[in-house]
C-alpha cells in the first residue's frame, strides 16, 4: 500500500514538474513578448501583424506546445528586427521626432488648404486686383486715411475700376483691399511657419537627407508661388484688347497659380503620410495582391481627378461659370454651336467660354462614373478594411463635389457655393492621395514578414 501511494505521489510530482516547466517557459515568453510588443507599438514602421503572430504564439504555448512556441518567438523577433531595418523611415530620432515632424507637415498642408480656399473667396469677391503693386517681403497696410486715399487713387487707374467698379466708395475699396492683403500675408505667414520648424528639425538631426531634399523643394515651390501670384495679378492690371471685355487675370496664369498650390498641397500631404506611415497597411499577401490590382485602376482615375481640377481653374479664369447656367443642357442645346469658333482649334479648350464649361462638365461626369466603377470593382477584390472604407468615402466625396458644382452653376456662382466647390476639389484630391498612399506596394522586408506570419499557423498545427 505504501508503494502504491509513493507511486501515485511520484506521478503527481512528475506532472507538477512538467507544469512547472511549461509555466516557466510561459513566464520567459511573456517577458520576451512584452519587450517585443513595446518595440512594436513604439515604432510605427513595424507591422501590426507581427504583434498578431506574437499573440498566436502565446496562445499556442498555453495550449501546451512549448517547442512550437519557441519557433514562433524566434520568427517574431526576426520579423520585428528586419521590419525595423527595412522600413523606409524618413525620421532618424525615434517615434517622438516622427510625431513632431508629422504634425508640422500636416499643419503646413492644412495651411495651404486654407490658402486655396481664401484665394477662391478673394477671386469670387473680385478682390484680387485691388492691390496694384507687390513686394516680396510684403508691407504694412494703410494706417491712416491719407494712406488709404493714396491706395485708392492707385486702384482708380486700373482697368477694373474704370470698367467695373467706377464710382466705388472708399469703404467698398477697403473691403476688397483687406481680402487681397489677407491672402498675401497668409501666404507669407505660411513661409515663416514652414521655415522655422524646418530649421529646428534640421539642427536637431531629426530629418534624413532624402526628406530634407523633398521639403526644400516644396519650400522653394512655395516661395515661387508668390511670384506666380503677382505674375497672375499683373495680367489683370493691363488694358483688355476690346472695350467690351471686362478686365480679368489671364486664365493660363490663374490655372498655373492654382495648379502650383495644388501641387504644393499634395506634396506636403504625401510627405506627411510617408513620415507617419512608412509602410502601407498590409495584413496578408491576399490583401497585398488585392491592393496591387486596385492600384491599376486608382492611378488613372487620380490623373483624371487632377485634370478635372485644372479644367476648373480655366472655368474660373474665363468666368465660364456665369454662362449657360442650366443643367444638364447648356441653354437650349446639349452642345453649343460655337464650341470650335476659335483658331487654332486648341485655343477653344482654354479660352472659349462654352468649350471650357462643356469640357469641365464632361470631365466631372467622367470622374464620377470612374469613381463608381472603382467602387464596384473593389467589391470583388480582397482588400484591407481601411482601404475598402476609404474607397467608399472617396466615392461619396466625388458625388458631393458634382452636386456642389451643379448647385454653384444653377445659382450663378455665389461666393459660398463657389468657395465650397473649390474646397471640395481639394478634398477629393486629398482622398485620392491618401488612397494611392495606402495601396502602394510594401517594402520587400514587410512582404517577407507577411510570408512568415502566414506560415506561423501551419507550424503550430492549426
Amino acid at each position: 500500500m505504501f508503494q502504491s501511494k509513493l507511486a501515485s505521489f511520484l506521478r503527481r510530482n512528475k506532472t507538477l514538474g512538467l507544469y512547472s516547466q511549461i509555466r516557466d517557459s510561459s513566464s520567459r515568453f511573456s517577458n520576451e513578448s512584452s519587450f517585443i510588443s513595446s518595440r512594436l507599438f513604439s515604432k510605427s514602421s513595424t507591422s501590426f501583424y507581427t504583434w498578431r503572430s506574437t499573440l498566436y504564439a502565446y496562445r499556442s504555448l498555453n495550449k501546451g506546445f512549448p517547442s512550437r512556441s519557441s519557433r514562433n518567438i524566434s520568427t517574431t523577433a526576426t520579423i520585428s528586427s528586419s521590419s525595423k531595418e527595412g522600413s523606409k523611415m524618413l525620421i532618424t530620432a525615434g517615434s517622438h521626432a516622427q510625431k513632431l515632424v508629422g504634425i508640422w507637415i500636416f499643419g503646413s498642408a492644412a495651411w495651404v488648404f486654407s490658402m486655396v480656399v481664401l484665394g477662391g473667396i478673394t477671386r469670387l469677391t473680385r478682390s484680387g486686383l485691388s492691390m496694384t503693386d507687390w513686394k516680396f517681403t510684403g508691407s504694412l497696410p494703410p494706417l491712416s486715411e491719407e494712406q488709404w486715399l493714396v491706395e485708392f487713387d492707385k486702384y482708380k487707374q486700373s482697368p477694373e475700376y474704370k470698367r467695373v467698379n467706377k464710382g466705388m466708395t472708399i469703404e467698398d475699396f477697403k473691403f476688397i483691399y483687406w481680402m487681397e492683403y489677407a491672402h498675401r500675408m497668409w501666404g507669407r505667414g505660411l513661409g515663416i511657419m514652414f521655415a522655422l520648424p524646418f530649421s529646428y528639425f534640421l539642427r536637431k538631426g531629426y530629418i534624413t537627407v532624402r526628406l530634407g531634399v523633398r521639403l526644400s523643394a516644396l519650400f522653394a515651390l512655395g516661395a515661387g508661388q508668390g511670384l506666380i501670384g503677382w505674375w497672375m495679378v499683373k495680367s489683370g492690371l493691363e488694358e483688355p484688347e476690346s472695350e467690351y471685355v471686362q478686365p480679368r487675370v489671364s486664365p493660363y496664369r490663374l490655372s498655373a497659380h492654382l495648379t502650383s498650390a495644388f501641387a504644393i498641397y499634395c506634396g506636403l500631404l504625401w510627405t506627411g503620410l510617408s513620415v507617419v506611415m512608412p509602410e502601407p497597411p498590409a495584413g496578408s499577401m491576399a490583401w497585398v495582391r488585392g491592393a496591387a490590382k486596385l492600384q491599376r485602376l486608382v492611378l488613372p482615375i487620380s490623373v483624371l481627378v487632377g485634370i478635372t481640377a485644372v479644367s476648373g481653374a480655366f472655368v474660373a479664369g474665363n468666368d465660364a461659370g456665369h454662362a449657360f447656367n442650366t443643367f444638364p443642357k447648356m441653354g437650349d442645346t446639349w452642345i453649343p454651336d460655337d464650341i470650335f469658333s476659335m483658331k487654332p482649334l486648341i485655343r477653344n479648350f482654354f479660352e472659349n467660354t462654352p468649350t471650357v464649361q462643356l469640357d469641365h462638365r464632361i470631365l466631372a461626369s467622367a470622374t464620377l462614373l470612374s469613381m463608381g466603377g472603382l467602387w464596384w470593382a473593389s467589391r470583388k477584390l480582397d482588400l484591407h478594411p481601411a482601404i475598402r472604407s476609404l474607397i467608399g468615402s472617396t466615392m461619396g466625396m466625388a458625388a458631393l463635389q458634382v452636386t456642389l458644382g451643379i448647385s454653384t452653376l444653377l445659382s450663378y456662382v455665389p461666393v459660398s457655393l463657389g468657395s465650397a466647390h473649390q474646397a471640395g476639389a481639394l478634398t477629393l484630391l486629398t482622398l485620392m492621395i491618401l488612397l494611392n498612399h495606402t495601396i502602394r506596394r510594401p517594402s520587400s522586408t514587410l512582404l517577407k514578414s507577411l510570408g512568415s506570419v502566414v506560415r506561423t499557423p501551419a507550424a503550430s498545427g492549426s
